[in-house]
């Protein structure tokens, strides 16, 4: 009974929040509609927030975790396979999180466009500070191999990660298919991979 009761919770507060985004949606309009007292709620969640982030933090941490889970196999790898390997190993980690997230679809939508006010509103700019400081640390690896590689401006790589990251997540800003959605950013990751061949001089 008290699964039950949780899972009407979590289910109309996915209603609620994926119509009125996480500031406008009513507490109490999430309780009525899943028919149960303010009392009942408050034995699972102590505050709207806990409730929201039930429904997306483990989507958003886990989607972290792919990307630091890609970065530290590549980072094993020496200068030269760095180098060698950079295509495949961003595509491979850009695929999973896509798989990962057309799994989870109405987590990730509430995610992206529902979480103003709260702490995931910053979830895009957290993948870019680790993009930004991957990028950094390709860099550094590279230089120690004796390397050319010339000095890239920190705001200008966080503008280029943003602008990358805020493209892949169109996908669900949009609503896109996910067949066309992964045609779309596979040829996204190629243009970003050829801007930085031209900004590095290294051919990826």
């Amino acid at each position: 009974m008290e699964n039950n009761s949780k899972q009407k919770i979590l289910d109309a507060a996915m209603r609620e929040f994926m119509d009125k985004g996480f500031e406008k949606a009513s507490l109490r309009q999430i309780v009525k509609n899943a028919g149960l007292t303010t009392g009942a709620f408050y034995k699972y969640y102590p505050t709207k927030e806990a409730l929201f982030s039930e429904l997306v933090g483990p989507y958003a941490n886990h989607m972290y975790s792919i990307y630091d889970n890609t970065l530290e196999n590549f980072q094993r790898q020496s200068a030269k396979e760095q180098t060698e390997n950079m295509m495949d190993a961003s595509s491979e980690g850009v695929e999973q999180m896509v798989e990962y997230l057309y799994e989870h679809y109405d987590n990730f939508k509430l995610l992206l466009c529902c979480a103003d006010g709260t702490e995931y509103a910053d979830f895009i700019h957290n993948l870019v500070v680790r993009e930004v400081k991957s990028t950094y640390q390709y860099i550094d690896t590279m230089r120690k191999a004796e390397a050319d590689i010339p000095d890239i401006d920190e705001e200008l790589c966080h503008m280029i990660a943003s602008g990358m990251f805020s493209g892949i997540f169109e996908i669900v800003i949009h609503d896109m298919e996910k067949e066309d959605a992964k045609k779309r950013v596979a040829t996204l990751k190629r243009f970003y991979t050829g801007g930085w061949e031209r900004i590095f001089g290294i051919k990826f």
